[in-house]
């Protein structure tokens, strides 16, 4: 069927690379390039010009991306109003997650979803909320799940999370009760990278405290700042959710901040649907059901 090698074609421009579209295709590399030229020939056109460093997608290659992307939408709208007729959920759904997200609430949600609706197929990408964002926003993914505040994109809130200012268990700030801001003065920070949603956290955190910091060191993942405060490289805000298990054991403490509470959002965005997708919308509704 013609469907299968517009998908890989359409993977590929979207990847802009062999390796990982096979990857996610979970193809190998030499099959992906044998329906890129079996295209080409049935065409009789160049669909890329392919280097050692990129692919680069042909005047060709992006008019049949464009249509590609058409009649791949109408193929799973087929399918669905199909499935819908004899009650059968079924489908592909692409979902972004941030990494907090991605690593402690979305696994056991989707385990749950996925024993309710066994015929489809979901697909997973996690980075960091910006990253997440721009894969919506260009269509590579059909829902985010997103960390803080979007005021340039809809986003629909779906749970609250508590942050917290964690300290090495023997930081002698992590002896008091409560710190006041000014307390916080002067230490070395381990931050998020930027475009992650705790690291944007953070930045308006420290700027609306006017904390002065005295050095930072900078982490791409929760686990990475967990294991540097437990290590007494310095102090960090993060997800409350990321450090039950260190907090119980005494690995690390919270620092209570004048009696004061942080919190933001998890959200939800969605790309452009073309179609209803009755597997997507019940994943949405079971993302709104989590026990907060």
């Amino acid at each position: 069927m013609i469907i299968d090698p517009l998908k890989i074609f359409v993977t590929v421009v979207e990847q802009r690379h062999f390796s990982r579209a096979a990857k996610l295709l979970n193809l190998s590399q030499p099959n992906v390039s044998l329906h890129i030229r079996n295209l080409e020939t049935e065409l009789d056109t160049t669909l890329f010009i392919r280097s050692p460093k990129q692919v680069k997608v042909t005047e060709a290659g992006e008019m049949l991306y464009i249509r590609a992307k058409k009649i791949l939408s109408l193929y799973e709208e087929a399918k669905q109003e199909i499935a819908d007729q004899k009650h059968i959920v079924q489908g592909t759904i692409k979902i972004g997650a941030s990494f907090t997200i991605g690593e402690y609430i979305l696994p056991r949600t989707l385990a749950q979803y996925a024993n309710e609706h066994p015929l489809v197929h979901v697909e997973v990408t996690i980075g960091n909320t910006e990253e997440v964002i721009e894969k919506v926003r260009s269509n590579q993914l059909d829902i985010g799940l997103i960390e803080g505040e979007r005021h340039d994109y809809d986003a629909v809130p779906f749970m609250e999370d508590e942050m917290i200012i964690i300290a090495p268990a023997d930081h002698p700030i992590a002896q008091l009760r409560i710190v006041k801001p000014d307390m916080l003065e002067g230490q070395t920070w381990i931050w998020r990278e930027k475009g992650s949603g705790t690291r944007a956290y953070s930045d308006q955190l420290i700027q609306k405290l006017d904390i002065n910091v005295k050095r930072s060191f900078i982490f791409s993942s929760s686990q990475g700042i967990k294991e540097a405060v437990s290590a007494g490289l310095g102090i960090a805000m993060i997800s409350k959710l990321t450090v039950k298990k260190e907090l119980q054991t005494g690995e690390i403490k919270q620092i209570q901040v004048s009696n004061r509470t942080f919190t933001r959002n998890f959200s939800i965005i969605q790309g452009k649907q073309d179609f209803v997708n009755r597997a997507h919308d019940l994943f949405i509704e079971k993302i709104m059901t989590i026990e907060k």
